[in-house]
């Protein structure tokens, strides 16, 4: 049985087993195309297969998995439209958080300062999928300036979604390397009260990385006709 913590350990089983897939996804164990057996996860949680498929049911309804008959579930592949419909929600999100973050307590910064380290480490130790994992950390920690746990489930949903989109990219390391010094910039703006700085210094990371993503997509489909 996998680690269950306490956020999840009240929930019922579909509810805790979708939150376990989900979290793998953001963490970059489930790849987009990953098929999901029903006997194999079955046996993973200890539950029917039955509970599994509604936990299953419950990621197709997040966008996350797609089920096709006689074909089973997967986990789905993002399209450019997903990739420019996350962004926009990024940008909503995320900026409008920087403006609240003048209303939260201090203490709310430590997740921002704790993913920046996170990501150091993992640059350090070379683990690139943590890397990633990291950034979208940051990221979180910065929609929670909102102080709205509902905003939170939510953006947990747009960050698997995310994750999945940046596997498009051929070399993932080289693409989370460039956000490093960004997010440490966008994180001083916010500690030290510079609102304006931190939405422009955040806008023109998002505008720059959706940019990388799209060309990337529309590359690969260009690849495929051509073959």
């Amino acid at each position: 049985m996998p680690h269950i913590d306490e956020a999840q350990a009240g929930l019922l089983a579909p509810d805790r087993i979708a939150a376990e897939l989900r979290d793998d996804i953001v963490r970059g164990r489930l790849l987009p195309g990953s098929r999901l057996k029903d006997a194999e996860l079955a046996e993973r949680f200890g539950v029917s297969r039955n509970t599994l498929r509604d936990a299953v049911r419950t990621l197709v309804s997040d966008g996350l998995v797609v089920t096709r008959v006689n074909a089973g579930s997967s986990v789905r592949v993002l399209t450019e439209d997903d990739a420019r419909d996350i962004y926009g929600v990024r940008r909503a999100l995320e900026t409008s958080a920087i403006e609240a973050s003048s209303r939260v307590p201090a203490a709310r910064f430590e997740a921002i300062e704790d993913a920046l380290d996170g990501a150091r480490r993992a640059v350090d130790e070379e683990r690139w999928r943590d890397l990633g994992t990291a950034s979208l950390g940051f990221h979180r920690a910065i929609v929670g300036l909102h102080g709205s746990p509902r905003l939170d489930a939510f953006f947990t949903n747009i960050l698997a979604q995310l994750r999945l989109v940046f596997s498009v990219m051929p070399d993932e390391s080289s693409f989370q390397l460039q956000w490093i010094d960004l997010d440490r910039e966008i994180a001083d703006h916010i500690v030290s009260g510079r609102r304006r700085e931190a939405s422009s210094a955040l806008l023109a990371y998002l505008d720059r990385s959706e940019s990388l993503i799209i060309d990337t997509i529309r590359a690969a489909r260009s690849s495929r006709r051509a073959h």
